[in-house]
């Protein structure tokens, strides 16, 4: 199994769920928003080598040998850029990075004969959306350029399938990640200033920040704070073992929201982590980010039906897993003693 991005938040999780399942795993990742260390500590827990090659998917050469050298029956590809605020400031390298080098890596397999792929989306493909809970069928327009990444490399996956039938893809529509592993070793560590509300809160709580700036507090919510579908990171997953399942099953393209069909505010987050932490977090109502929208929530039910995969951890688990690892990682994975041995060649 490769799995693209394997070092970072999700990737690394996916990994340790690969492991415990029996799967022989390959990560590939350009280290940009990850630290190798995550892969040292999935060792730990798993009690088995998690490899890592570190390079880009844009690396044609590098992706031509590494296939060359390892047999790969499947890939998971997580690997991109993901902060919608900085796609908005610079989307030409949102572009490059999810676009162009998914396209090359697509080429890649396809002369090695690898045609078994999962890829890693998001519920920003649906935009701005005219209901909720949102159907894998409802309207898509995304309204900034990392949403609309994500939506052409989708495109893409679909010609492609439908242009050669040996290639099985999953497409998976992912809601917003939070939590980390229950042994507190692996979890969100972003590089500098959070993008995303948990690892922010979290860095609030265990004193990290002053305080939780909030994206605007007159959205057309309960409580004018912006409303998100949260799943645990450990769920997310678990579902993408189980639409490797189906990839090796059956050829053509699919695609499932992975999500738990419940909507959170921001102000309910932050109370919530404050249930978990025993601690104020203080905060700000601030400006709204550019591109963004009021509220968005899955209907999961294409993937219990597709896949047999449905969300079983809640907000309070969330929320208590975030702020162990946390407590236990205040600066993330810097500072860590000792990398795992990490080959810069495919061989």
């Amino acid at each position: 199994m490769l799995v693209t991005g394997g070092a970072g938040y999700i990737g690394s999780h996916t990994v340790l769920e690969l492991l415990q399942a029996g799967w022989q795993v390959l990560a590939l990742d350009n280290l940009s928003n990850a630290s190798a260390e995550s892969l040292r500590r999935v060792e730990r827990i798993a009690g088995r080598p998690a490899p890592l090659v570190v390079g880009d998917i844009r690396d044609e050469a590098l992706l031509d040998d590494l296939l060359a050298c390892h047999e790969i029956g499947s890939v998971l590809h997580f690997a991109g850029l993901k902060a919608v605020g900085e796609s908005v400031a610079r989307p030409l390298d949102y572009y490059e990075n999810n676009v162009a080098g998914t396209g090359v890596l697509l080429r890649c397999l396809g002369r090695a004969g690898v045609t078994r792929l999962v890829f890693s989306s998001s519920a920003t493909v649906y935009g701005d959306p005219e209901s909720v809970p949102l159907r894998e069928d409802a309207r898509t327009g995304p309204t900034n350029p990392y949403g609309r990444s994500k939506w052409m490399v989708e495109m893409m996956l679909e010609d492609l399938a439908a242009a050669e039938p040996a290639w099985a893809v999953g497409i998976l529509r992912y809601f917003n990640p939070v939590g980390a592993h229950e042994s507190g070793l692996i979890g969100e560590d972003p590089a500098g200033i959070p993008n995303n509300l948990m690892p922010f809160v979290a860095q609030v709580a265990v004193g990290r920040r002053e305080h939780l700036g909030v994206f605007g507090g007159d959205w057309p919510t309960h409580d004018g704070t912006g409303v998100r579908d949260y799943i645990h990171v450990v769920d997310l997953a678990r579902g993408h073992l189980a639409a490797l399942e189906r990839v090796h099953r059956q050829a053509g393209a699919f695609t499932v929201n992975l999500g738990t069909g419940k909507g959170f505010s921001v102000l309910e987050m932050v109370r919530a982590f404050e249930r978990a932490s025993g601690r104020p977090i203080p905060y700000r109502i601030v400006d709204r980010r550019p591109g963004d929208i009021a509220e968005c929530w899955a209907d999961p039910h294409r993937a219990q039906e597709l896949l047999g995969w449905r969300a079983g951890l809640d907000i309070d688990r969330m929320c208590e897993d975030t702020w162990r690892w946390q407590c236990g990682n205040p600066e993330g994975y810097a500072g860590a003693a000792g990398e795992p041995a990490a080959a810069t060649r495919p061989g």
